[in-house]
């Protein structure tokens, strides 16, 4: 048995961690210096930010069915027993984070709060590296040829 399937891919921060972290930091940064307010007006940017945290949290929430189905862990860094390519894993090897993505930015578009949808950005940019990459490798060492075909026959994000 190979060390990575012992283990998982080795994922040293928890990626929803990182998002909460990316925007309580967001939050507090709007509240400490001098707020950003871009000229959207309220109906229509809570209305979108409502959406897009809605389909964000959708998002999660099919993710989260379909892992429950096979019976794997959410957790990154736990082994994986099976490659999910159906559902949301057919358009991207990483619709959680997308999700969280567009959770986050929905979040910080309702809230008025332009750091935190900042920071959505950012806390993907720290996932990729935390964890997506981490992931990845630990997903072709795991199933091969197998990760390779979907790899190459799936978007990594969008």
């Amino acid at each position: 048995m190979k060390d990575s399937e012992v283990v998982g891919a080795r994922v040293r921060l928890p990626p929803p961690l990182v998002f909460a972290a990316f925007l309580v930091a967001g939050l507090v940064l709007q509240y400490a210096v001098p707020p950003l307010h871009p000229p959207f007006p309220s109906l229509p940017r809570i209305l979108f930010g409502a959406l897009t945290a809605l389909a964000g949290s959708t998002l999660l929430a099919v993710c989260a069915r379909s892992f429950r189905r096979t019976g794997e862990d959410l957790a990154p860094w736990t082994p994986s027993p099976s490659l999910i390519s159906r559902g949301p894993y057919r358009w991207s090897r990483n619709p959680i984070y997308v999700g969280m993505t567009l959770a986050a930015t929905g979040i910080g578009l309702a809230l008025d709060t332009p750091w935190v949808v900042l920071f959505a950005g950012v806390s993907l940019v720290v996932v990729h590296f935390t964890a997506v990459l981490p992931e990845e490798r630990y997903l072709a060492e795991t199933f091969g040829e197998a990760y390779d075909r979907y790899r190459t026959s799936v978007r990594r994000y969008f």
